[in-house]
């Protein structure tokens, strides 16, 4: 699908914030694969963490330093990241790892430790060659510079066929701000955190408090809510910061009036980036937004909305641009929700396909048909029995994507 068109970087500053890529080498020659986000004295940083049982040490670290750094800002921070090696289970190699290259990075920019947070996206079970990052961390040091986000966003790639990053720049009262997201993700992409790493940074001065509700509300209306393929994976992490550069009275209370202006503008960053992952999904050609309405409640309605998502036969239909309502029907039967199944209206995009239990009388299978060939979709279900409502965004599965998985290794 269409990829974003992005500009040299030069744009996307931040106050306080610099940045660096290199190649080490980790898997493939010559391609960046190793990126550090340097924050100034004063920063801040919170993060939403994959559910997964098998969780690489890379987010145990960063996990337990995001609950603790904000006790200690007058220290700079630095994320790492690496790809082509998830550094997932690894056993205690995977913890050394972890350690060798945080006290190496921690020594180059003299600050604690636990104020180093690190990723890393790739294989799973094949031990890190940190001995190469470790070589490398010099020359990332010395390359930081305000205006080399590009080149981070192209460095966290694994599977993404183009890099991701957002920048909204905007006034509060009087003062601007600005905030830069770059992002990673194209396979193994479910809810509670997928096969992806989000980076988000803002120079607004905020709480950590309020940066933290915002982190987790607003992550739970995007990025945990696309899927391209239901797995979740061991690895991920949207990790969101604040340089607090900008000159600004501190918002600290939920009821600053300016809240409100800043946290949409970081749901459009991080809508965009989510739904640049669905699109950008592993051979996916379409991408599909899933409205469920007139739900028990939201939960239910989101559980649904996932049900029919990521089933392979909606998303086959899909792929085949077959309007094949029986398979929405099938996934919103499976979810075990509660429905009633004369009062189910299935649309895809304006076109209505049933009503009363039943196929509307005035279904039209070839004008669905030739809306099915459009790349951007919207299947909407009212199930006619609550105010509960979601919307998720999915893609097809097309073959494409076996042949990316099958080879991944290779």
């Amino acid at each position: 699908m269409n990829e974003t068109k992005i500009s040299d970087g030069t744009k996307f500053k931040i106050k306080g914030a610099r940045f660096a890529a290199v190649s080490a080498n980790i898997k493939y020659v010559n391609r960046l694969d190793l990126m550090v986000i340097y924050l100034e004295t004063g920063s801040i940083i919170t993060g939403v963490f994959t559910s997964s049982k098998t969780k690489a040490p890379s987010v145990l670290w960063s996990k337990k330093v995001t609950k603790k750094a904000f006790k200690d800002d007058k220290n700079p921070l630095a994320i790492l990241v690496n790809s082509g090696n998830a550094n997932a289970f690894t056993g205690k190699n995977g913890k050394k790892a972890i350690k060798k290259i945080v006290t190496k990075i921690s020594t180059f920019l003299n600050i604690s430790k636990k104020r180093v947070l690190m990723a890393s996206t790739g294989v799973i079970g094949e031990f890190l060659p940190y001995k190469k990052i470790i070589e490398k961390i010099p020359e990332l040091i010395k390359n930081l510079s305000e205006n080399q986000i590009v080149n981070c966003a192209n460095a966290i790639m694994t599977t993404d066929t183009y890099p991701k990053i957002r920048y909204k720049k905007f006034k509060l009262e009087n003062k601007f701000v600005s905030v830069a997201g770059i992002a990673k993700g194209s396979g193994m992409i479910a809810p509670n955190m997928a096969t992806m790493l989000a980076f988000i940074i803002t120079d607004v001065k905020i709480s950590y408090d309020i940066l933290k509700k915002l982190t987790a509300s607003l992550c739970d209306k995007t990025f945990n809510s696309i899927t391209v393929d239901s797995d979740t994976s061991t690895s991920d992490m949207v990790l969101i910061s604040a340089t607090s550069k900008v000159e600004m009275k501190p918002i600290e209370k939920s009821s600053d009036n300016r809240i409100l202006k800043f946290a949409k503008m970081l749901e459009l960053i991080m809508k965009e980036l989510a739904l640049d992952i669905v699109k950008d999904g592993e051979g996916a050609k379409k991408l599909v937004e899933y409205q469920i309405v007139g739900a028990t409640n939201d939960k239910s309605a989101k559980n649904i909305a996932f049900s029919i998502a990521n089933s392979p036969l909606v998303k086959t239909a899909v792929a085949g641009e077959d309007p094949n309502w029986g398979r929405i029907i099938m996934a919103i039967g499976k979810s075990g929700e509660k429905i009633d199944q004369e009062k189910i209206k299935i649309f895809f995009g304006q076109y209505l396909i049933t009503k009363n239990g039943k196929v509307y009388s005035e279904y039209d299978e070839e004008k669905t048909k030739n809306y099915m060939k459009k790349t951007e979709l919207l299947v909407k279900v009212d199930l006619g029995i609550g105010k509960g409502s979601s919307t998720i965004w999915g893609c097809d599965l097309t073959k494409e994507y076996i042949d990316i998985n099958a080879d991944y290794r290779s």
